[in-house]
């Protein structure tokens, strides 16, 4: 099981990430915008919206940071909480488990599922606000 910080931005994801490659010597090693998606997730994305990065990550030494534009039709940005633990494993028990256990009180924003990029993937706020990703990592054949 690993742990990182995940970002989210209001529109200005990849500027926010390639600063702070710059400034921590590091390097934007993925960005995916939203119009990369699938056809079927598309369909959902508004279309000012499709220029906007969809997921990005940032790597320097041992420091991984990821990051997107904040995308929600339930809730609106709010600079300052714009932050979520990113827990990923390559454990099916172990992610469920973390999920259904995180999920008690919890506001659940996207449920534990099959991701279209491979792998199971799932959002929430916990009962004490803190916001959590659960990702397991699609095994490698």
């Amino acid at each position: 099981m690993q742990a990182s910080t995940y970002l989210h931005f209001n529109g200005n994801c990849k500027e926010a990430m390639t600063f702070y490659a710059d400034v921590l010597g590091g390097e934007v090693t993925m960005l995916m915008q939203f119009k990369d998606a699938p056809e079927e997730v598309c369909k959902n994305v508004p279309a000012e919206a499709m220029e906007l990065t969809m997921h990005c990550m940032l790597e320097a030494g041992n420091i991984t940071l990821m990051a997107s534009d904040y995308l929600n039709e339930h809730e609106a940005f709010t600079q300052g909480n714009n932050f979520a633990v990113s827990i990923n494993t390559e454990d099916e028990d172990e992610a469920v488990a973390i999920f259904n256990g995180l999920s008690e009180g919890a506001f659940v924003m996207m449920p534990f599922e099959e991701a279209f990029w491979g792998g199971k993937f799932g959002m929430l706020r916990d009962k004490y606000g803190v916001n959590w990703m659960v990702s397991l990592e699609e095994p490698i054949a």
